[in-house]
């Protein structure tokens, strides 16, 4: 009996770490984090994603079971890896994807405000990556196929095209040739090829990356075709009636992955809207099951579309360690988490004038310019969120202002901040830039000190609230988010919560210290 009794306790211990390892929380890194693409290096998983006209660029991720991801640092560090200074909004760095081949990681993008297309390679994928090299096939959304000792590149230059190159000089050795055109779908992009049973299967996205976006794919027993298209396309979207009210929308431009236990995987990116069919937060990495049998089409979760809640077998997790709520700029170096617009002025930018301070020097750049202001932000990730920090402006001339801001473009954002008037004292300022409307909603003057600022982020509106203690919030107004979403603003970003200094004058030596940020959802 006591046997038995052992024998069931076994058994139900193993049920229940099986049990714990069915399913997750879409989307697996939430946020503007698109046009993921990932490798598997033994048992450790690596992926990057889209970075546009933010500085550094490319954002490196790690993992242990592809769900729960931890940013290792980023491709793009260096101005002469990332040149931004040409970008407008929406511009810089297009579609990376990230391959490993013979104890060497590669990333390939392009920079669509610089040269277009080119590579980094490393051994470290969290360390520093090489200078780029510069490769001739033109288009965006290029991917490497390794094979033996050849590397074969695909973009979208007109169509899906092949040529093979050298990752590590750049130089092309073959010709381009076109080898797909998708099914007929508008901006046929994200390509990549996988190998499996003696076919080259070519994955790629259609349908535009907004609602009617979706993942096809061919195969060929060659590399360079003719592709074969699958006829049970496209093998993931929501642009169709059984996916219309999902929370999820506009899915595609995926990448595939074996895991070491020998299942499949796609990474996707898709959006959540709200406030009817508006999206603010970017497009996001969201993950699903693949099956994939001998000789057989792949098919994702079973009928093409993932959910928020994906009940479904995994590997057995890992979890990271939970993020802090408090940034309290009490190290040197600021978090992977924010970035600055364009190549900074890293001269206004500041962790060590005053420890435990972030110093933001005002520059004369605003936010509304095609420039680099002094700017340093991170992701909205979450529809509903606070985020506060307490600040104060120091020797400010009239007009220098610093605070919060809800950045969408240049066009678009909302902006909670503390502004320095004429007679020594300071208010507190309200305003939103709506296209070729640019509108102060409300001013309230107060007494020259510490001032607390926080944002609340919901379905339908951004409150925006303040105080002078850090104890009694006084409401400043609230804002509709549609109108600085994705669909009104346009673009392929997400909202930045950003800290920021402007200066009403180049001759101005006014600077913000920002004592802690909380980001709370």
């Amino acid at each position: 009996m006591r046997n038995l009794v052992l024998l069931l306790g076994v058994l139900l211990g193993t049920f229940m770490d099986m049990h714990a390892q069915d399913g997750f929380q879409n989307p697996v890194i939430p946020g503007f984090h698109p046009d993921p693409s990932v490798c598997r290096v033994g048992d450790n998983y690596y992926l990057v994603t889209s970075s546009f006209e933010f500085f550094p660029g490319v954002p490196v991720f790690h993992s242990k079971d592809m769900i729960h991801w931890e940013q290792i640092g980023h491709c793009l560090t260096k101005p002469s890896q990332l040149k931004l200074d040409k970008s407008g909004a929406s511009g810089g760095i297009y579609a990376p994807t990230i391959r490993y081949n013979n104890g060497t990681f590669y990333m390939i993008t392009t920079n669509v405000s610089d040269k277009g297309n080119f590579i980094v390679h490393t051994q470290d994928p969290a360390g520093e990556w090489s200078e780029p090299v510069w490769l001739k096939q033109e288009g965006i959304d290029p991917s490497l196929y390794f094979e033996g000792d050849k590397c074969y590149m695909v973009s979208i230059p007109n169509g899906i095209c092949l040529c093979e190159i050298n990752p590590l000089t750049g130089e092309q050795l073959t010709e381009s040739k076109k080898i797909w055109n998708g099914t007929g779908g508008r901006y046929p992009e994200a390509p990549h090829i996988y190998k499996k049973d003696g076919w080259y299967y070519l994955l790629i996205a259609e349908g535009g990356t907004e609602y009617g976006h979706m993942v096809t794919i061919a195969r060929s027993r060659s590399i360079d075709g003719p592709y074969e298209s699958n006829p049970a396309n496209p093998i993931l979207t929501h642009r169709n009636e059984n996916a219309q009210n999902n929370p999820i929308q506009g899915t595609g431009h995926a990448d595939i992955v074996q895991a070491h236990d020998g299942s499949w995987w796609m990474v996707l990116l898709g959006f959540r809207p709200q406030s009817g069919t508006h999206h603010l937060l970017g497009r996001e990495t969201f993950l699903a099951p693949v099956r994939w049998d001998q000789n057989a089409w792949p098919v994702v979760n079973g009928n093409g579309t993932i959910s928020l809640q994906m009940d479904v077998p995994t590997l057995p997790q890992q979890k990271t360690a939970d993020k802090p709520v408090r940034t309290d700029f009490n190290e040197p170096y600021l978090g992977f988490e924010w970035n600055y617009l364009r190549n900074p002025d890293q001269k206004r930018y500041s962790l060590d004038e005053r420890k435990g301070f972030l110093r933001l020097k005002a520059s004369s750049v605003t936010l509304d310019q095609v420039a680099s202001p002094t700017f340093v932000g991170r992701r909205q990730e979450h529809i509903a969120f606070t985020a506060t920090t307490a600040l104060e402006l120091q020797q400010g001339s009239a007009n220098d202002e610093a605070g919060v801001t809800l950045y969408m473009n240049p066009d678009f954002h909302y902006d909670l901040y503390c502004r320095q008037l004429g007679n020594g004292k300071q208010s507190l300022v309200l305003r939103y830039r709506l296209g070729l409307m640019n509108h102060i909603e409300k001013e309230i003057t107060l007494p020259k000190g510490k001032l607390y600022l926080r944002v609340k982020g919901g379905n339908e509106h951004y409150t925006f609230l303040y105080s002078t203690d850090n104890v009694t919030f006084h409401e400043a107004g609230k804002m509709d988010t549609k109108l600085i979403s994705t669909e009104t603003a346009g673009g392929f970003t997400g909202i930045y919560i950003g800290l920021y200094a402007t200066a009403s004058s180049s001759s101005s030596k006014a600077y913000a210290d920002f004592d802690w940020f909380d980001y709370a959802y």
